[in-house]
């Protein structure tokens, strides 16, 4: 046989994943602890705008995957995964997963220079105009469509991180074929609705266009690897967001566990509830290795990624709700109040189950990879 067999994927973290890790979980401790994310959620301001641009710009996270040449880091996406990991952690209400992961990956793919420094110099925020529920490898939306003048006009309902977005990417159809178009948030035509969204820390937007003109980045021949690349990172990233998620709900219920008494003992020292946590740990175990090995596969750009991503998305996905609902219910009364974070944990759990392809759908399409017959049911 010739050829060279595949690497092992590398799960550990470096220490420059460690150091990333330090210094964006000390600003999430500073900036946006829970108190502060839940009264957000009540204002009119959702996202948090001035803790952003000091992620994105001074931590320089928005580009992390951009090469230096174009104005970013240069690291990779596991530099990426990594941050999804400390804003899951902290369920912080910025525009990362939208900006600087769906649009930034389409925008590379399109050798979009110009436009990915604004990204990472500007702390200026991009999102990718496809229903946030989008998987990857389906067909082209046709939502949009390109007039003879080459203007664009449809509507795109529940759009993720549209709402602070000044630029948006457009998947669009015209006489040409399927395209990919920038256009100004700002422009004349354009509406950005707000949504009643199920996350309220990662709202969703309904984006209308009219006669909107447009620049295409990406025509026939590429638009849809463009758009199905941006689909498969983002799949596979927020399985990194995903892991902050569970690991969060862990941590918070086995330290109430202890604090918490009853009958003069700790609730963490009855053997039923030290079982339901002991699972639950291993499952989160399981899901780290399961997104460390999606985030290292896109980073290499390797043949099994398709594989590597679905495999972490359906189950991460499970994972989190699952961890958030054990957080709600062994914290008693308490974790149904609204003052409690947990509610924000489940919901934004429940909310990227079904972003960019549910489990069931991860499954069915990881069975296909691996040439397996699919679940039944």
């Amino acid at each position: 046989m010739s050829g060279t067999a595949p690497s092992a994927p590398d799960l550990l973290y470096s220490e420059i994943e460690e150091e990333l890790r330090a210094s964006v979980r000390d600003l999430l401790a500073d900036r946006c602890p829970p108190g502060a994310v839940l009264a957000r959620c009540e204002s009119p301001e959702p996202y948090d705008l001035a803790l952003w641009r000091t992620l994105a710009v001074e931590l320089g996270t928005a580009g992390l995957q951009v090469p230096e040449k174009l104005g970013g880091a240069g690291a990779s996406l596991r530099e990426t995964a990594v941050v999804l990991e400390e804003l899951g952690r902290s369920a912080a209400p910025v525009p990362f997963l939208g900006s600087a992961v769906l649009a930034t990956t389409a925008l590379l793919a399109c050798e979009a220079g110009e436009l990915l420094s604004g990204l990472t110099e500007g702390g200026r925020v991009a999102a990718l105009v496809v229903p946030f529920s989008t998987p990857p490898g389906g067909t082209f939306p046709e939502a949009v469509r390109v007039g003879g003048d080459g203007t664009l006009t449809g509507r795109v309902t529940s759009v993720a991180d549209a709402l602070p977005a000044s630029l948006l990417l457009v998947p669009a159809v015209g006489g040409d074929g399927p395209g990919l178009y920038a256009v100004e948030a700002g422009a004349l035509g354009v509406g950005v609705v707000r949504r009643t969204s199920l996350d309220l820390t990662r709202q969703l937007a309904d984006v209308t266009l009219q006669g909107v003109p447009a620049r295409q980045l990406a025509g026939a021949e590429t638009a849809a690897a463009v758009l199905d690349r941006a689909l498969l990172t983002g799949a596979g990233l927020l399985a990194s967001e995903q892991l902050g998620i569970a690991e969060w709900c862990l941590g918070s219920t086995v330290a109430y566990l202890k604090e918490r008494r009853q009958f003069g003992r700790a609730l963490g020292s009855f053997q039923a509830l030290k079982h339901r946590l002991a699972d639950l740990w291993l499952e989160t175990v399981g899901a780290r290795a399961a997104a460390r090995g999606a985030a290292d596969a896109l980073a290499g750009d390797g043949q099994d990624t398709a594989v590597a991503v679905s495999v972490a998305q359906a189950y991460c996905g499970a994972l989190a709700v699952r961890a958030a609902e054990e957080c709600i219910q062994l914290h008693g009364g308490i974790g149904m109040t609204w003052e409690h974070p947990a509610h924000l944990y489940l919901k934004r759990a429940k909310a990227d189950q079904i972003a960019l392809g549910t489990p069931g759908f991860h499954r069915n399409a990881l069975a296909g990879l691996v040439d397996l017959p699919g679940p039944v049911g």
